[in-house]
């Protein structure tokens, strides 16, 4: 166990062990690599308690923006996505992210290629849904690749990922059994039931 989580309360250190549990539930079996940026690991370290577990959760259902800005939401989100057999939507995305920060064109260009070969290529490895044009399009911008060369094939994945498998997610069993424990976790009346002794007339 981390030593951050160590410090807390025995209450709030059920709870969290809790989370944990039920946010297995997504990974189980969710192998991932180190291309992937390691999402199959959450940051329990970062959290501070019950409170910062029930918001990120119910946080996923408000908008596709906040999962995509979980890491634990991003995991959960992979994890579902790999049971359906489209994880590639996802994992180009999360590629096409991580290239927009690199500063050294050598650099920007081979991953480029790199990434076109993964995902755009026609008959690639884990080839996205896009449309002929746009993958004519993303090949033309290889040829002087800069941050925004796949923007079009990054936001038509996104879109379809939004509009496609997000609702599918929210829908999911695991993901609705989750919420309702972060939802019970972040009531008051919950987070004050094991302290409350009972009274005696």
């Amino acid at each position: 166990m981390c030593r951050t989580l160590a410090t807390f309360p025995n209450t709030c250190l059920e709870r969290a062990k809790e989370f944990k549990t039920r946010l297995g539930i997504f990974l189980h079996k969710s192998e991932l690599s180190s291309e992937s940026g390691g999402l199959g690991k959450f940051e329990w370290a970062s959290k501070h308690c019950k409170e910062s577990f029930s918001e990120d959760v119910l946080g996923w259902r408000e908008s596709f923006d906040l999962l995509l800005s979980s890491k634990n939401g991003v995991a959960a989100f992979h994890a579902f996505l790999k049971t359906e057999f489209s994880e590639e939507n996802l994992e180009f995305w999360l590629a096409c992210e991580e290239f927009k920060k690199i500063r050294s064109a050598t650099k920007l260009a081979s991953r480029a290629h790199r990434i076109f070969d993964e995902y755009i290529r026609s008959e690639a490895p884990k080839e996205v849904n896009i449309d002929h044009e746009t993958r004519e399009l993303t090949k033309t911008n290889l040829q002087a690749a800069t941050a925004s060369c796949f923007d079009v094939a990054q936001g038509k994945t996104r879109t379809l990922m939004e509009k496609d498998s997000y609702p599918r997610f929210l829908k999911s069993p695991a993901y609705r059994d989750l919420a309702a424990q972060a939802s019970a976790t972040s009531s008051p009346a919950s987070s004050s039931s094991q302290a409350a002794e009972p009274s005696h007339t």
